[in-house]
C-alpha cells in the first residue's frame, strides 16, 4: 500500500524500507529494533559500496553525473560505521525513515567537509 503526496511516494512496508540503499558511494542499512517497552530504536550501518566497483560505477550508483576522483577514492576507503539507538519511535516505519534521513545528512556532511 502506498500513500502519495504531491511529488513523493511513501512505501508502507517496513521490510521494503529495511533493505539496504545506496547513496553517494555509500551503502546504507537502516534497521529498527523492537524494545521490551514497545518502542523501536532506529539503528543504522553505513559503509562503502563494494570495493570491486570502479569509480565510474560508484558515480552512477550515487546519481552523480561526474565524480571527482579524490572524493570517490575517499569514499571507498572509509570503514563500516554503525549507529545504535539514534532515537526511539512508537512505529517501526518512523524509526526506519528517521535512520535513512539521518544517514543522508551524515553522508552529505562528511562529503562537504572532505
Amino acid at each position: 500500500m502506498r500513500n502519495t503526496h504531491p511529488g513523493r511516494t511513501y512505501q508502507q512496508d517496513p521490510q521494503a524500507m529495511n533493505a539496504p540503499i545506496r547513496y553517494k558511494g555509500y551503502e546504507v542499512a537502516p534497521s529498527a529494533q523492537r524494545l521490551p517497552n514497545g518502542l523501536y530504536a532506529a539503528n543504522l550501518t553505513i559503509g562503502p559500496l563494494a570495493a570491486t566497483q570502479t569509480s565510474s560505477q560508484a558515480a552512477t550508483a550515487s546519481g552523480a553525473s561526474t565524480a571527482t576522483p579524490a572524493r570517490t577514492t575517499d569514499t571507498l576507503r572509509c570503514v563500516l560505521v554503525s549507529f545504535d539507538a539514534l532515537d526511539y519511535f512508537f512505529d517501526e516505519r518512523h524509526a526506519l525513515a528517521y535512520a535513512c534521513r539521518w544517514a543522508r545528512m551524515w553522508i552529505d556532511e562528511r562529503r562537504r567537509c572532505a
